[in-house]
């Protein structure tokens, strides 16, 4: 009955005299007219068949003269590619979706900026990337918490089986961000960023050799220019040492087998709400390496000098701000990533990584050399070729699956 409703609202708009039907055949059409309410909603209105409706059609005022012509708006402003009657979108964001999603790309892109400038600044005076790596993590966790607290979001559930499938996944996610901060710490921001341009190429390796999955010859060609690019600029990278990169290079195996493992904890729990669960976790297994390796000297010499050098409130609030400011880019680029198709998720990636590594040349006014700048621009054209063939597969399989 409910269907009928909406599906008849054009031919009651061609009626000519609506009102006259109306008084005539208000006992005959009382049951037609009626819109039965599938479970209350709390913001307005009522659902039918899945579709949430103005308060207005669902009132007692429907039976009585011009409200009846409502449907006929939404029969006027056009249809869905399924022949539905489609409503006209009331709110900002359904009105201004590619200013939306501009806005989380840009979010995303001047957060992770701002992180590892700051990141860089604090290593410049405190090289301790395992103990900042914590402070990282331990920011979000609080911030995590508080949220929890104030249900923005609202905590979701965690049993042993959902934990047991996590913690691998944080495991990986806590190696990967040492490591990377680690690299940081020991080279220029650019070049790390650079090293860690060959994490596709890890990706492609994982998935053809341990997850047994086909990589076409096209993907695996398309990763020539990423590794002939990192070559070249490793060679002539004047920061270069090999800590920074085996650093790096481990970073890109861990996050690799963090994408393998998140795979396997698919749940529907949300975005925001696992990336806190990971965030904990890793925490964890963060503090006894920071406390063995580092833990000593920091307590002798590390704390006092970083402290002698800039001032108390500055190293703290230096540590604050780097930790919010990488829970945030983070968080946002997960919500940004949900937002948009493969294609745009993996543009968004390649020129994130050269916004990073502009700005901080720019910033700290790294000297690199023709070949190192040569070697950068083609790994990062590798990895826009890579993500752009890897997009257009994906989305043919999900159209051929559709179909």
């Amino acid at each position: 009955m409910e269907s009928r409703v909406l599906s008849r609202a054009t031919t009651l708009c061609s009626l000519p005299r609506l009102n006259k039907l109306h008084r005539e055949n208000l006992a005959t059409n009382a049951s037609l007219l009626s819109v039965k309410s599938i479970g209350s909603v709390s913001d307005g209105g009522n659902l039918v068949w899945g579709r949430q409706l103005r308060p207005e059609l669902c009132s007692p005022a429907l039976k009585k003269s011009a409200v009846l012509l409502r449907p006929c708006l939404a029969a006027a402003e056009g249809k869905d590619s399924a022949g539905e009657e489609k409503v006209a979108p009331t709110g900002f964001f359904s009105r201004y979706p590619a200013l939306v999603t501009g806005f989380f790309f840009f979010t995303w892109y001047f957060l992770n900026v701002i992180f590892n400038i700051l990141n860089k600044k604090i290593y410049n005076y405190f090289p301790y990337p395992y103990f900042v790596s914590v402070i990282h993590l331990f920011v979000g966790v609080v911030y995590c918490l508080i949220s929890w607290t104030v249900g923005l979001p609202k905590r979701a559930p965690i049993d042993a089986n959902l934990l047991k499938l996590l913690i691998p996944v944080a495991v990986c996610h806590a190696l990967g961000h040492v490591t990377s901060n680690v690299s940081f710490a020991a080279v220029a921001v650019s070049f790390t960023h650079t090293i860690k341009a060959l994490e596709p190429f890890f990706n492609a390796a994982a998935s053809q050799f341990i997850l047994g999955q086909s990589i076409p010859i096209t993907l695996w060609l398309s990763l020539a220019p990423v590794v002939l690019g990192v070559s070249l600029a490793s060679l002539t990278e004047l920061s270069f040492n090999w800590l920074g990169f085996i650093s790096a290079m481990i970073s890109n195996i861990s996050f690799t087998y963090r994408s393998i493992y998140s795979k396997k904890a698919m749940t529907d729990m949300d975005s925001t709400n696992i990336y806190a669960y990971i965030s904990i976790i890793a925490l964890i297994v963060c503090i006894p390496p920071a406390l063995i390796l580092e833990g000593p000297t920091l307590l002798k010499t590390g704390f006092n000098d970083a402290i002698a050098k800039v001032g108390l409130v500055k190293f703290v609030s230096d540590l604050f701000w780097v930790g919010m400011f990488y829970h945030l880019y983070n968080q946002v680029a997960t919500n940004t990533l949900e937002r948009v198709a493969p294609l745009t998720h993996a543009v968004g990636n390649v020129l994130k990584r050269v916004f990073v590594i502009g700005f901080s040349i720019i910033i700290f006014g790294n000297k690199i050399s023709t070949q190192t700048g040569i070697g950068t621009a083609i790994a990062i054209a590798g990895v826009a070729l890579y993500s752009f063939i890897k997009a257009q597969i994906e989305e043919e399989k999900r159209q051929a699956k559709t179909a």
